[in-house]
């Protein structure tokens, strides 16, 4: 299936074009680092799964180090289908001039999970930014959850991602995107240069659903205002992109979780119908991963009718 894919260490296919310039302009100047394209400074890793009888099983796989994967597991009780991927990324974290790429192609009537092994830490940058760029495609009948750990932006970092979804009208992806204000023990906030992401949703044609664009640059304009981050120190955000169950009772049953949680943030459908999804705020990450499990969990029973495992990590 990956065999007619473009060349993966080509430096087309691992950089994402129209980078925000709040992130771009740092690229400019002389540069005295190991420059993009060095070993170890780009990281892919391209994984399909199909459906195989009574389960789901990965069909092709190619990494790159730093990206990797541990082999699939099969430990969901309520899905014994359902394959369970860790991501992991060798050394500490995102250095300055690292280029990462992730896609995962679902098949029909496919489904899996995948989660990274800790959260992405975005190192202090001199010079240049990196950046990620995530692509999902979801066919017929497909199943993917998608669900890393947070990213941590260390003081003067400067960080892209741009996560594309393409997805079946049949299909469901559960997506989710947590971010600190950075490293809250040691009292940094907000003291990275830049964070931005861009979040697309389309169907196979083409065809636009949504689009959640977020561009967090304390040193242009302030962060911390109203209907920003205020006070909190982590912002999280469930995507459930689906047609399995209605938009209006799924965003319900979302926000009923939230509004148990104790937390800031709210749910409600995405545009065009195309599901429901909410967003948190809160002080520390424990609380607020633990209310996202709850959301993912209270998704998958209305749309699978089954709950969500504990996660097992290594």
């Amino acid at each position: 299936m990956l065999a007619d894919r473009v060349d993966r260490l080509a430096a087309g296919h691992y950089t994402i074009p129209s980078i925000p310039h709040d992130v771009a302009r740092h690229a400019v100047g002389p540069y005295t680092g190991l420059p993009v394209g060095s070993p170890g400074k780009v990281g892919v890793l391209d994984l399909a799964f199909e459906r195989r009888g009574d389960r789901t099983e990965m069909t092709a796989h190619y990494q790159k180090t730093p990206l990797q994967i541990m082999r699939p597991l099969y430990y969901d009780p309520a899905r014994p289908d359902m394959p369970y991927v860790i991501v992991m990324a060798a050394g500490a974290g995102a250095l300055q001039g690292d280029r990462y790429r992730i896609d995962l192609t679902c098949g029909a009537d496919a489904a899996v999970h995948v989660m990274t092994q800790a959260a992405t830490k975005i190192f202090r940058m001199e010079q240049d930014y990196a950046s990620q760029l995530v692509t999902i495609t979801a066919g017929p009948g497909g199943y993917v959850e998608y669900l890393p750990d947070a990213v941590i932006p260390f003081a003067e970092s400067r960080f892209y991602q741009r996560t594309q979804v393409t997805l079946d009208p049949t299909a469901t992806v559960v997506l989710a995107e947590t971010m600190l204000a950075g490293r809250l023990a040691r009292g940094e906030r907000h003291d990275y240069t830049a964070y931005c992401s861009d979040l697309e949703v389309r169907r196979p044609g083409g065809e636009l659903l949504f689009a959640d664009p977020i561009r967090l640059v304390p040193a242009r304009s302030p962060v911390t205002g109203p209907a920003m981050f205020g006070d909190h120190g982590v912002l999280s955000t469930l995507y459930v992109i689906t047609s399995a169950a209605d938009a209006a009772e799924l965003a319900d049953t979302m926000h009923e979780v939230v509004a148990g949680s104790g937390l800031t943030g709210g749910a409600s459908t995405l545009p065009n119908r195309a599901g429901a999804w909410a967003r948190l705020l809160g002080p520390e990450s424990p609380q607020v991963i633990e209310t996202l499990e709850r959301l993912w969990d209270a998704a998958r029973r209305t749309i699978t009718g089954s709950p969500a495992p504990d996660r097992r990590k290594p």
